[in-house]
């Protein structure tokens, strides 16, 4: 594993996977745009390191997530599907029949115990500390033409529930107002939403520190979605298979990854709204301007040399995409806890995570498909799932294709459409009212007699499996 964002890109240059662009090119609209051109290249294009942004002397590192390739990198594995079985080991309680058995067991015992963070007395992060610092050395994009401002958007965001002390880390994208303010987009279903909610009933300001390029496990914890109370750092000690340091901050009482290259600490007043946006978001439209919290910079503190790590958003297929897919793969097997009949699941780039999400099932009785879609709106983030398509085990939710074909001969829209309405993120502008809309489920199961289907169900069309051995050795040969 990389114990720092330095490390990542020194492999990933030795590996051939990062372009570096040594010319001057503007945070104002250039990075981006060559950012862009990257993602959507094959494969996710190379990661980018912009050793001179124009009018700063801080490098400026994009897409570094944005491929399969480096997303397995920054977690430390081979395939996303091989830490989705250690996590479904994790979580399978074995009792050992003999000392053999046991011994087996001792390495995951040791994962375990190496979740916690701990606090260390000092980190990289704080190098230099600036109490009178300011926004203003830092190399911060403005990404589209229409967006309102320059924004940060891959934060490491901390908060605690005033009430309770427990800890969130969150990535929400914050718009640059001056050199000592930002907005802080906290969307009303965010777990640093439901923390200030708490601090403004109490009447009481709320302390954030944001971290930004922190050690490459961490960017991807803090979008993970993981349930209300449980603490990233604990997916992050997980993944990265040791304790994630932290150190104390210097002007709020809150702990930050050690690891990070520039660190912002600074609080949120109750009551402070102020106008942001519009910003061009990961849904390919710009989001409608709106009211949100304002957070005030009280101290910077930064390493000698930092890089500043940023991600742009916009039309997929982007960098997030792949962020999203490590989540898809990683809770996989904790979902299939509880819905043990899952066999697969995927969210297609083309549906920006929550607004297409396919399943395939191992159906068992009458209705089963719908019993999923029922499930999924109600289980944490999936429940701003927008579209559920729900197919029969066979069918290769990843092959989008084929999943098009199924649904076109295995569905029909009187019966098997189910329409219901409940939360939608924040950014869904196609719904009538914020956060509240409509969802539809699709049923593409083979249907049974017990669910009112009476004709036979039509077998597919495929040739034997010995013809087909023989047939794809004579392409082989006339492809040759």
């Amino acid at each position: 594993m990389y114990s720092d964002l330095n490390d990542f890109l020194a492999d990933l240059r030795k590996r051939r996977l990062l372009a570096c662009v040594s010319e001057p090119v503007r945070p104002d609209l250039e990075i981006a745009a060559v950012t862009d051109c990257a993602c959507k290249s094959p494969g996710g294009g190379p990661a980018l390191l912009f050793e001179q942004p124009t009018g700063f002397a801080m490098p400026v590192a994009t897409n570094l997530y944005g491929s399969y390739e480096r997303m397995c990198l920054a977690l430390g594995v081979k395939s996303l599907d091989d830490l989705a079985k250690e996590i479904d080991e994790l979580m399978t309680p074995q009792v050992p029949s003999g000392i053999m058995d046991a011994l087996k067991m001792l390495p995951m015992v040791g994962r375990l115990r190496d979740l916690m963070p701990k606090v260390v007395n000092d980190g990289a992060c704080q190098e230099v500390v600036a109490r009178d610092g300011t926004l203003d050395e830092i190399p911060i994009l403005k990404c589209w033409p229409d967006d309102g401002g320059r924004y940060i958007t891959f934060p490491l965001v901390f908060t605690k529930d005033p009430s309770t002390g427990i800890r969130n880390i969150g990535t929400y994208r914050m718009q640059v107002f001056d050199a000592r303010t930002t907005a802080m987009h906290w969307q009303r279903h965010k777990g640093g939403a439901q923390h200030y909610r708490v601090a403004e009933r109490l009447g009481r300001r709320l302390e954030v520190a944001v971290a930004l390029g922190a050690e490459p496990v961490l960017p991807y914890c803090a979008t993970a979605p993981m349930p209300e109370g449980v603490d990233e750092l604990l997916l992050a000690g997980f993944l990265s298979r040791k304790r994630i340091e932290m150190v104390k901050c210097v002007s709020v009482d809150l702990d930050v990854p050690a690891s990070a290259h520039i660190v912002l600490e600074g609080y949120v007043e109750p009551g402070e709204r102020r106008r942001e946006g519009p910003f061009g978001d990961h849904t390919g439209l710009y989001s409608q301007p709106d009211d949100f919290p304002v957070f005030h910079l009280t101290c910077v503190t930064r390493r000698k040399k930092p890089t500043y790590l940023t991600t742009i958003v916009g039309v997929p297929p982007m960098e997030d995409y792949y962020l999203g897919l490590a989540s898809e793969r990683i809770f996989l097997p904790i979902i299939q806890k509880t819905l043990p009949e899952i066999v697969d699941m995927h969210f297609p780039a083309e549906g920006i995570f929550h607004n297409l999400v396919l399943v395939s099932i191992d159906k068992r009785y009458p209705g089963h498909a719908r019993k999923i879609m029922n499930a999924f709106w109600g289980l944490g983030q999936l429940m701003f799932s927008k579209t559920i398509i729900v197919v029969d085990k066979d069918v290769d939710v990843h092959d989008l294709s084929q999943v098009a074909w199924i649904v076109g001969t295995h569905m029909d829209p009187m019966r098997d459409v189910q329409m219901t309405r409940g939360p939608v993120d924040d950014l869904d502008d196609a719904a009538d009212l914020p956060a509240y809309g409509g969802k539809m489920g699709i049923d593409a199961t083979k249907k049974w007699a017990s669910e009112g289907y009476a004709r036979a169900w039509p077998a597919r069309v495929a040739t034997t499996e010995a013809v087909g051995r023989r047939a794809s050795d004579i392409w082989a040969r006339v492809t040759k």
